[in-house]
């Protein structure tokens, strides 16, 4: 019985309660092999959450997660996970630390792939690179408008 608790102990502290599609994911692949991360952003770009910062406050019961909901990336979902961690505090403890830095760190890296897909800046920066964001999240060339298989049929 001992194992079992300690085991789902584990699951809980190693699990986050924010997580990426599938298209963000390959954003942000494509945007690091671009050397563009969210320690590294290009443009005016401003990480929304602080890992650090949300890990502390759910020092307090839940207050880490009530900051992950707020904000310019807020997360609204994240107020009901900051109740649940109310509601068992201390034992959240183990795993809302872990968890809200986690959360942190994906809401930042949704919201660098939000600013270099959707936000004006963002799309401009990317064309300057000679790059836009695909449909499946994926950068891509833009194509020479000047080639002369675009102006073949003129």
């Amino acid at each position: 019985m001992k194992k079992l608790v300690l085991f789902a102990a584990l699951i809980l502290t190693l699990s986050a309660c924010t997580s990426l599609s599938y298209n963000e994911r390959n954003t942000i692949r494509s945007l690091k092999s671009k050397g563009i991360t969210v320690d590294k952003p290009r443009g005016n770009w401003e990480r929304p959450a602080s890992p650090a910062g949300a890990a502390a406050l759910n020092l307090l019961p839940g207050f880490g997660n009530f900051y992950l909901a707020s904000g310019n990336g807020g997360d609204s979902s994240h107020y009901l996970y900051g109740s649940l961690n109310l509601l068992t505090w201390p034992i959240s403890i183990l795993w809302g630390i872990p968890e809200a830095a986690i959360d942190a760190k994906t809401i930042n890296q949704r919201e660098l792939v939000y600013f270099y897909t959707f936000d004006e800046g963002g799309v401009e920066e990317l064309k300057q690179m000679g790059f836009e964001v695909s449909s499946t999240g994926k950068l891509i060339p833009l194509e020479d408008k000047t080639s002369p298989k675009n102006n073949s049929k003129k």
